[in-house]
């Protein structure tokens, strides 16, 4: 594992231990390497009038677009248990929006072997910005 690879996946154990589950209880971390250089993290937060919350990965979206970056470069999501904990389609689809294609989206459960994937991979034949462009 690459020194950023380690730093993007000790940043989302970090934030991931800080996630507020309490009606899942499956706490989620994302961590972003965006085009500044910086780590962005970002954790589920549920709420009682469900399904109103916020998932990890927007959540480091959310974080990178306060902090000045603007393109996504590499994403990691971490969660509990042995299987890789990829974004669900919405939050796909919001990766897709700051991030191209062939950028990867490593997908881990705290316990097990990480899933590496593009995002073309796990968004096939997706709609980016590029497409309403003028």
């Amino acid at each position: 594992m690459s020194e950023i690879d380690k730093a993007l996946f000790a940043a989302a154990e970090a934030v991931r231990a800080k996630a507020y589950a309490p009606y899942s209880k499956f706490p989620v971390g994302a961590a972003i390497l965006a085009d500044d250089g910086n780590i962005y993290a970002g954790c589920n937060v549920e709420n009682a009038a469900f399904p109103v919350g916020n998932c990890a990965e927007p959540s480091a979206i959310a974080a990178m677009l306060a902090g000045g970056g603007r393109r996504i470069r590499r994403v990691y999501v971490t969660g509990p248990g042995a299987m890789p904990v990829t974004p669900c389609g919405g939050c796909r689809q919001r990766i897709r929006e700051f991030a191209d294609p062939d950028v990867e989206v490593i997908s881990h459960g705290v316990e097990g072997t990480p899933l590496v994937q593009t995002l073309d991979q796990l968004l096939p034949h997706s709609f980016g910005p590029e497409y309403l462009e003028e």
